[in-house]
């Protein structure tokens, strides 16, 4: 995994007040990646949308759960990847690109992994495959991104630890800043993601005026051209 220099408490917390949609907005101002890129597309949806976003590091790796394996009835957990989550800075979160065909047919994430990498620092699971068993996972915090529900973990098995993984149209390499609420979730380059919280609260605070304007009584078509001209000077 490369080397990542995390963030302060402080600088993860202000990334913490915005919603996805608005740090969406934030970082196109930089103009450091196209516009359609950076984000998952729809596919995948947050299963818990009443918690608040979240902010973590992605740990990457693939999954597939649709093939028995050689030897044996079921593969064996992997000891290895609770190993390689903790060689990232917390807040972690675990991206899991199911490469079956069609994508979750089995379940990797239930309570009890739940529980285990709530134990290990991660605040989140994304993955474009299933989850299950949400009622116990939502009592424990532990934020979902899924393409879908499975009742079973079927042979869920990981492997390619680190790998470069595509989740929901969405690239995503180990150690990569992620931001994630009931929009989607989204990549945050490193390289700005401290000026994100300025520039994101001045976007706000623009928005807020538009929506006030068009909320008012005063509001004419020829004034709202006159704010939107502010907006953009």
């Amino acid at each position: 995994m490369p080397a990542v220099h995390p963030l302060t408490e402080v600088e993860l917390d202000a990334l913490r007040q915005f919603d996805t949609c608005m740090i969406a907005n934030a970082v196109e101002t930089f103009n450091v990646r196209l516009r359609n890129t950076g984000f998952t597309s729809g596919n995948i949806r947050c299963i818990f949308p009443d918690a608040p976003p979240i902010v973590g590091y992605a740990v990457t790796a693939r999954l597939s759960s649709g093939e028995p394996p050689i030897a044996g009835s079921t593969f064996h957990d992997r000891g290895d990847l609770w190993k390689f989550l903790l060689q990232s800075p917390a807040p972690r979160i675990l991206v899991l690109q199911d490469t079956d065909d069609p994508p979750g047919r089995g379940a990797f994430i239930g309570d009890m992994h739940a529980a285990v990498l709530k134990a290990l620092g991660c605040v989140a699971y994304v993955t474009n495959g299933a989850v299950r068993e949400l009622s116990s996972i939502h009592s424990m915090g532990l934020k979902l991104f899924a393409g879908n529900v499975s009742v079973s973990h079927a042979y869920a098995h990981i492997f390619d630890l680190g790998a470069a993984v595509t989740i929901d149209g969405m690239e995503v390499h180990s150690g990569d800043l992620l931001h994630g609420d009931r929009h989607g979730i989204l990549s945050v380059p490193r390289d700005i993601a401290g000026s994100i919280p300025e520039v994101a609260a001045r976007l706000q605070r623009i928005e807020r005026n538009v929506i006030d304007y068009c909320q008012s009584s005063a509001f004419s078509v020829e004034g709202l051209a006159e704010v939107m001209k502010k907006m953009n000077s």
